[in-house]
């Protein structure tokens, strides 16, 4: 029996490059909303060794990851190469509230327990014969990564690890990417204005190894910086790295190469 009252998947007659897509009435956003996955080419499910949840940024939707960065064709050549092992990629929709929900719980919506539940519980109805209990990582870009670091920090039991890439990290942030810039239609929905670190810092005993980057040219390289030195600061073990590049998708395409290989090395060590 399904935990969904509805759910709508893409007739693989018609799918292309492995991507299939889903809309899904959300218990806790209660109303629809819309996955893309990728299940790489040749793999049976039962050979998939982790799960991706990757998260667009303010303004995209589910397709971002695929259609803009062709993350699934960057993730497929990594496994064809055998860089690394066979992952599962699941891109929602951040649930679409205005510009962007920042993943967070809404006093009428809660777009924090669409990710890290709902979501979940849809992977093993959608896509069957996966292995029970598999590795779940996630990351996202701007607003994603925003959503990625802050729910990867607070629920350490579900995500193996995290990673962002040139990451929103403080609530107060997000204004700058809104329609107007007094625009206080989301600060009155959320429950809490959350920031990353004060997630990091509430789970520090239970954290994993994580990850993120940005840009040097990034208008989020200074908030990127100012967070790292705080975890160092508070002796949170994590990996920060600086590129070259600025808040657009050709740094993100290359990136998440780095999030991937980061990733892969938690199977290594699981199969080890």
């Amino acid at each position: 029996m399904s935990s969904f009252f509805t759910i709508e998947v893409s007739d693989p007659s018609y799918e292309w490059d492995n991507l299939r897509w889903i809309t899904v009435k959300s218990k806790a956003l209660n109303k629809r909303a819309d996955v893309s996955v990728f299940k790489p080419k040749g793999v049976p499910a039962e050979s998939i060794k982790g799960i991706v949840i990757l998260l667009h940024g303010v303004y995209g939707s589910h397709w971002a990851w695929s259609l803009k960065g062709g993350v699934h064709k960057t993730t497929q050549q990594l496994i064809d190469e055998n860089k690394i092992a066979p992952m599962l990629l699941i891109m929602p929709s951040d649930g679409l509230f205005g510009d962007g929900s920042g993943y967070l719980p809404h006093q009428t919506e809660n777009y924090e327990q669409w990710i890290v539940n709902d979501l979940r519980n849809l992977i093993y109805e959608v896509q069957t014969g996966l292995p029970q209990d598999l590795p779940v990582f996630i990351t996202g870009l701007s607003m994603g990564g925003y959503g990625a670091m802050r729910l990867g920090a607070k629920y350490p039991q579900v995500f193996t690890s995290f990673s962002g890439l040139s990451s929103i990290t403080e609530f107060s942030q997000l204004r700058q990417f809104l329609e107007n810039a007094d625009d206080s239609t989301l600060k009155q929905h959320v429950n809490t204005e959350e920031n990353t670190l004060d997630c990091i810092l509430a789970n520090k005993e239970n954290l994993p190894l994580f990850r993120f980057d940005c840009g040097q040219d990034d208008i989020q390289i200074e908030a990127n910086r100012t967070l790292h030195q705080a975890l160092m600061e508070n002796n949170i073990l994590h990996h920060y790295e600086e590129y070259s590049g600025a808040h657009e998708w050709p740094y993100w395409q290359e990136h998440i190469v780095d999030t991937l290989l980061f990733f892969n090395s938690f199977l290594n060590k699981s199969s080890a």
